[in-house]
């Protein structure tokens, strides 16, 4: 490793780091395929209807989530509330791999920087700019991370059987939602991002890293495309969330 002017961009290809996952987490009897989604009142809707058993928790002080893993349409998946930001996804997919996933759907809302694109538009991200810290830990530093091509064609094909509308675009992943300038939604615009979202590219990174299968599904949300933040009540549409959900264990059930 090469000191660099910039701390994060000093990449350490040495994949022994002194805490690993499995240093702290054992295999666990839990199924392969696994949702990781926002939306909790979306989470407890598709509980209600399907048996299921708690395999372990995610703990971190105050902080304790189930890992539920249920039978959907007769087959055994893994499913969890997402933490929110870069840190929490990759520490997430960390763990889980280590449990013993290895397939995995994440699915949440973006904002989008368009204004054609209307409220609950479903949309695959394929290629994030890396606009926050985590996935410089994981892959050697580059403005942008594409997705898996597979997983991305997984998706495709699951909302074109549904007959669903969905968009394929580049989402900018960042930390800090309450630094999204003018400026900076200006730069990416003209970069060609559609969406901006706070996971994506440490998604991408780490389950490359891991050697995993991922892909994302987001629904637009609120919009960054006028001269003011609007929310367009995103964080309301509970039908579109729980919608979102099904996709997206639909999906997963495909990989």
């Amino acid at each position: 490793m090469q000191k660099k002017e910039f701390p994060i961009l000093e990449f350490d290809e040495d994949v022994n780091a002194l805490i690993r996952p499995f240093h702290i987490f054992q295999p666990a009897d839990i199924a392969k395929r696994c949702v990781l989604c926002n939306f909790g009142e979306a989470i407890e809707k598709i509980l209600e209807e399907s048996s299921h058993r708690i395999v372990t928790y995610f703990e971190a002080e105050s902080i304790k989530l189930p890992i539920y893993e249920l039978k959907y349409k007769g087959e055994k998946i893994v499913l969890l509330q997402a933490y929110f930001g870069a840190p929490g996804a990759a520490v997430q997919i960390e763990v889980l791999t280590a449990l013993g996933c290895r397939k995995y759907i994440a699915c949440g809302g973006c904002g989008v920087l368009q204004k054609d694109i209307a409220i609950g538009q479903l949309i695959i991200p394929t290629i994030a700019v890396r606009d926050e810290g985590t996935s410089y830990h994981y892959v050697k530093p580059a403005r942008e991370i594409v997705a898996n091509e597979r997983i991305v064609q997984v998706i495709e094909n699951t909302l074109i059987e549904r007959n669903v509308s969905y968009i394929k675009a580049k989402t900018w992943t960042t930390d800090a939602f309450y630094r999204e300038t003018p400026a900076k939604i200006r730069q990416r615009i003209s970069e060609n991002c559609v969406t901006v979202d706070m996971e994506a590219s440490a998604y991408m990174a780490v389950s490359q890293y891991n050697d995993v299968d991922f892909g994302q599904i987001f629904y637009a949300g609120d919009s960054l495309a006028g001269d003011e933040w609007n929310s367009r009540g995103w964080g309301n549409k509970t039908d579109i969330r729980e919608f979102v959900l099904r996709i997206a264990l639909d999906a997963c059930m495909s990989i």
